[in-house]
């Protein structure tokens, strides 16, 4: 199968960037391109690799589609100190990398209000059972 090239403006409506901005990026290097007459043209693996993942509407004719449900949570816990948060985003950390299935996971604590909040994104059963560990975790007094 020949390499599909895409035009700077197919680029910015798939990634959803203005025109200028693609162009920006190509100029830079960021984005590799080869200048056809006056046009710049990006390949499908070229765009792929900069955007680090398969973009939508370049999905290859030969990849079979899988239906997935993914969750965003976002727990928030008070009455956190230094410490705590240090043990807790340690432990939450240490349960994600030994977890079968992919999750991300963000902690951001505001000393000042002494609260810790934790984004997880992911699998939905992963999450479920993140979910089950941060209550145990945050429930326990140190």
């Amino acid at each position: 199968m020949p390499e599909q090239f895409y035009s700077v403006d197919q680029v910015a409506d798939l990634l959803g960037l203005h025109v200028k901005t693609v162009r920006g990026y190509v100029r830079d290097g960021r984005l590799k391109a080869v200048r056809i007459g006056k046009r710049y043209r990006i390949t499908r693996d070229d765009l792929e690799a900069f955007a680090g993942h398969p973009v939508a509407g370049t999905a290859r004719e030969t990849t079979p589609r899988r239906r997935r449900a993914e969750v965003s949570s976002i727990v928030q816990v008070d009455a956190v100190d230094p410490a705590t948060m240090s043990r807790l985003s340690n432990l939450i950390t240490a349960a994600i990398a030994h977890g079968g299935e992919r999750l991300h996971v963000e902690i951001v604590y505001d000393e000042e209000r002494a609260s810790m909040k934790i984004i997880l994104l992911g699998a939905l059963d992963a999450s479920a059972e993140m979910l089950k560990i941060i209550n145990v975790l945050a429930e326990e007094r140190p």
